[in-house]
């Protein structure tokens, strides 16, 4: 089974990246806007509306203060993934900076281009939005 990981480093706090990454329900604007219109929590299940029109569930599976982890599986979207779970988790680093890491598994394989393509694009979006959003705050 393929795994992408990606380390993002990120100018804002520990606890500035973790409050947008276990907030579930704001993935439209706490991480990727744009790429995300709007999000709709159910439960444990959240739906992604994308700017196309499409949709993509998925259920969340964790969200660990302690570890600073939340983990979630897509159940159902264009994509004809067999598998997915991924998971974000946040690291303090350096003085004023963090170390976000999301990994991902999925099936099948020949997915491996596209879905790195949308990791990568999406580890940049999160970036710039999150330490947008640590730079209004410190104003």
């Amino acid at each position: 089974m393929p795994t992408i990981r990606k380390d993002i480093l990120i100018d804002a706090s520990p606890e500035q990246v973790w409050d947008a990454i276990q907030d579930v329900g704001a993935v439209h604007y706490r991480l990727v806007p744009g790429y995300t219109e709007n999000t709709i929590m159910n439960g444990h299940e959240r739906t992604l509306l994308l700017p196309n029109g499409g949709r993509v569930r998925e259920l969340i599976i964790s969200i660990d203060e302690t570890e600073r982890r939340m983990a979630y599986a897509v159940k159902e979207g264009k994509m004809p993934l067999v598998h997915h779970q991924a998971s974000f988790q946040v690291f303090p680093h350096n003085q004023n900076e963090t170390k976000l890491v999301w990994i991902t598994d999925f099936l099948p394989e020949q997915l491996t281009t596209e879905i790195q393509a949308r990791v990568t694009r999406g580890a940049e979006v999160m970036k710039q939005t999150i330490e947008a959003e640590a730079q209004r705050n410190q104003q």
